[in-house]
């Protein structure tokens, strides 16, 4: 978000870019960090590492249609989930937070106001600074652009101690494997939102409310930094895609196998009261919950601030002919398929 781009184009328009950039600069600007030395305003920002730490980067791409939809999600939860799905996987390898970048891609309409309400893109920002705001975490820069669908890009920097950072490939047989929270949540309230989306129009979350598990879910960025701290966990990833995936995708990693629990799966729901059923669990994805093993002889707590922490399952040598993932049900076992979000599937 430092130049103004293609406006040569199109002489005599209003410069809806520039103002649009204004807003943002000026109010990203309330969310100060001693790790950007500079933010928006010039070509590059510049980030500030302590001498001991690495840089952790990840990106994550919202498309409508896709990832959201303009007439199920309010503005305010499109903003807050792009930033989350980004934080969520820096909590995943302990990682604090530094600064986060933003590209938008806009049709013009959801740039204007109308009859003094907000626009939409306004209330997207709301959403996404005001998780920014309980994180830390600056708005550092970014670009703009007008797009006949709307697109938004996340790029989240984060730093960990050098040689520290949690891994999917620390596992090994004997772990037990946890989560955080609870599964299926997610998956729950968006099946309610196919049903009623109008009933979630309006709905905004202020700064400490209870989330829906869809519409505002929560990275567990303390939970992972805690983690790695304490030296808790062996491996550890988020639960982007559903555990029957990202489970499988941990053990790939790490050279082993599993097994799950279902009677351990702690079912969630959301404030839409439709709770969660197994299937969900395993396969809905988007509950950007920690997934992570820890070796039997360690002792992990109950809850993790605040965050409840259920054992699942165990690591498993792995074996030819015996399946990646298992799911026991009572005293049967059977393989567990990776059937959760998967594109070009």
């Amino acid at each position: 978000m430092s130049k103004r781009k293609d406006s040569s184009s199109q002489p005599g328009k209003p410069a809806g870019e520039l103002a649009l950039l204004a807003q943002i600069r000026k109010r990203a600007a309330g969310i100060p960090h001693r790790g950007v030395r500079l933010g928006i305003g010039d070509d590059c920002a510049l980030l500030r590492l302590r001498a001991d730490e690495e840089l952790a980067l990840t990106t994550d791409l919202s498309i409508e249609g896709r990832h959201f939809r303009l007439n199920w999600h309010p503005a305010e939860s499109v903003g807050h989930r792009t930033l989350a799905r980004g934080l969520s996987d820096l909590a995943a390898m302990g990682a604090r937070p530094v600064a986060a970048f933003l590209s938008l891609g806009l049709p013009r309409d959801l740039t204007q106001s109308a009859d003094g309400a907000s626009s939409w893109v306004e209330r997207f920002l709301d959403g996404l600074l005001a998780l920014a705001k309980e994180h830390g975490v600056p708005l550092a820069g970014g670009d703009l652009a007008e797009s006949p669908i709307a697109l938004a890009d996340i790029v989240l920097t984060g730093a960990v101690p050098k040689e520290q950072a949690l891994l999917r490939s620390g596992a090994r047989p004997g772990d037990r494997i946890y989560v955080t929270g609870s599964l299926g949540g997610s998956a729950a309230e968006f099946a309610a939102l196919a049903r009623a989306p109008q009933s979630f129009a309006s709905h905004t979350r202020a700064t400490g409310d209870s989330p829906h598990p869809h519409l505002y879910p929560q990275p567990r960025i303390a939970q992972g930094l805690l983690l790695r701290k304490r030296g808790l966990a062996s491996a550890a990833m988020d639960i982007s895609d559903g555990i029957s995936t990202d489970l499988a995708h941990l053990c790939k990693e790490s050279g082993v196998a599993a097994e799950v629990d279902a009677a351990a799966l702690p079912l969630g729901s959301g404030r839409t009261g439709h709770g969660a059923t197994l299937e969900m669990a395993l396969h809905g994805g988007e509950d950007y919950e920690l997934l992570f093993t820890a070796p039997e002889s360690t002792k992990i707590p109950g809850r993790i601030d605040g965050v409840a922490v259920t054992a699942i399952g165990r690591i498993l040598p792995a074996r030819k002919g015996r399946a990646r993932v298992t799911l026991r049900t009572g005293k049967n076992s059977q393989p567990l398929e990776p059937h959760g979000w998967e594109h070009f599937s």
